[in-house]
């Protein structure tokens, strides 16, 4: 490891060190679905947990945790809700914000899919119906809008997926569809729509379906924002959305149904974007883009492309310098993002189910969600190493949270909490 890596890692520790309480949104504290600090579990059961809860509703959002609080956004009683827990597992409250809006994949999908999100003022949820609302911590309603009675009827071939990010006094949503589709800031107080960016793009059938969440950055000393989708990774300046760059020609064949589902994730100074569809044979590809330039960078930031490895649904996680890729079947690669080129690959043993919800990284240890319910843990540093395999009982497409020394895990019907013995 070279002394420029090697300090980029440390500075990451020490961010993480001062939030390693919290998971302010779905990838974490420094948005990148890890975290270096803490002591976390390897091998449990189901039955062998520190609690689990019944939820009111079935729902594929990843809990939110801050200040020894978890939130998550849930159906209750036929509407959209966020619910509050203690780390005893005790509600809090439950917020109610509307009729939900049934999801078009009774399997996979749920009316909220998106994930909660704050910056320490609040926080932030989106849901299939377009309930779009800011919450205090104590459950009051800040505001609420719903952007299908504003902007018209989201256009998907399945359902909603994106979560909002927090970035300065923005909250960032997009929105990517058959229709007219934008990166859009609104304001964390009002709610008041403060700029749009459109992203309209000519694409084959379906890749247009955008359900990928803004990545956060920095360009030139300034905050800053990645979309990814329509067969475009566009860069936006993050106080008034206007268009830094833009990279295309990711699918020169012209291949349709290619919805723009993992999001990407910045390992150094390269942008790892997920192309493709890893559950259909040579239909997907990593593309490492270099950030910065301006205007069209499609030929001039092109680092690398990798047509042998790819994912479908989960996202790539970054930790200590390195990316980690879980495909759709099970294999696991880790990569140099510099190069593209394969540091090492193992694979979680074999089912007849797949992989939907991301892999997390804490303090070494990843862990990869099953559809079946299976949770593997596997030490993942320098080499590939089988730690545990932890059945549910139940099917889990969250992501899991490693935070406060344990796991959440969100099933279709139960919150578990698993912590390090």
């Amino acid at each position: 490891m070279n002394r420029a890596k090697n300090l980029v890692w440390l500075l990451s520790f020490f961010a993480t060190m001062v939030a390693a309480e919290n998971w302010p949104q779905w990838r974490g504290p420094n948005g990148n679905s890890s975290t270096l600090a803490g002591r976390f579990p390897f091998r449990w059961t189901a039955e062998d947990v520190a609690w689990k809860i019944d939820l009111p509703g079935k729902g594929t959002s990843t809990p939110m945790v801050w200040d020894d609080r978890i939130y998550l956004t849930t159906p209750a009683d036929g509407q959209d809700a966020v619910l509050a827990l203690d780390f005893n597992g005790k509600q809090l409250w439950l917020a109610k914000l509307g009729p939900e809006s049934p999801p078009k994949h009774r399997t996979l999908g749920s009316s909220c899919n998106g994930s909660p999100a704050t910056a320490g003022r609040g926080l932030f949820v989106y849901f299939r119906s377009g309930c779009f609302a800011a919450l205090e911590f104590d459950g009051t309603v800040r505001w609420k809008t719903n952007l299908v009675e504003k902007f018209g009827p989201e256009r998907l071939f399945w359902d909603s997926g994106t979560s909002p990010v927090v970035v300065g006094d923005l909250v960032v949503l997009t929105r990517m569809h058959q229709g007219e589709s934008w990166i859009a800031g609104f304001d964390q107080a009002t709610g008041a729509l403060r700029w749009q960016q459109k992203r309209n793009y000519s694409t084959p059938i379906e890749n247009d379906n955008g359900y990928s969440t803004p990545v956060v950055f920095e360009h030139a000393s300034r905050k800053a924002l990645l979309a990814w989708g329509a067969e475009h990774l566009t860069a936006h300046d993050a106080t008034d959305g206007r268009l830094l760059w833009s990279a295309s020609g990711f699918n020169p064949k012209g291949t349709g149904y290619w919805p723009a589902i993992a999001t990407p994730v910045i390992g150094g100074n390269v942008v790892i974007t997920p192309v493709g569809r890893d559950d259909r044979p040579g239909q997907s590809s990593l593309c490492g883009i270099r950030l910065g330039g301006s205007g069209d960078v499609t030929e001039t930031h092109r680092a690398w492309k990798r047509d042998d490895v790819g994912v479908f649904v989960s996202s790539p996680a970054e930790y200590k310098g390195w990316i980690y890729v879980l495909r759709h079947r099970g294999e696991l690669v880790c990569l140099d993002p510099a190069t593209g080129q394969t540091l090492w690959s193992g694979a979680f043993p074999k089912a007849a189910a797949p992989y939907y919800s991301s892999p997390v990284i804490a303090n070494g240890i990843l862990y990869a969600a099953r559809e079946d319910g299976m949770v593997f843990s596997a030490r993942v540093e320098d080499r590939f190493e089988l730690l545990g395999e932890n059945p549910m009982g139940e099917r889990i497409v969250a992501t899991p949270v490693p935070v406060n020394n344990g796991l959440l895990l969100r099933g279709d019907e139960h919150l578990f909490r698993v912590i390090a013995k």
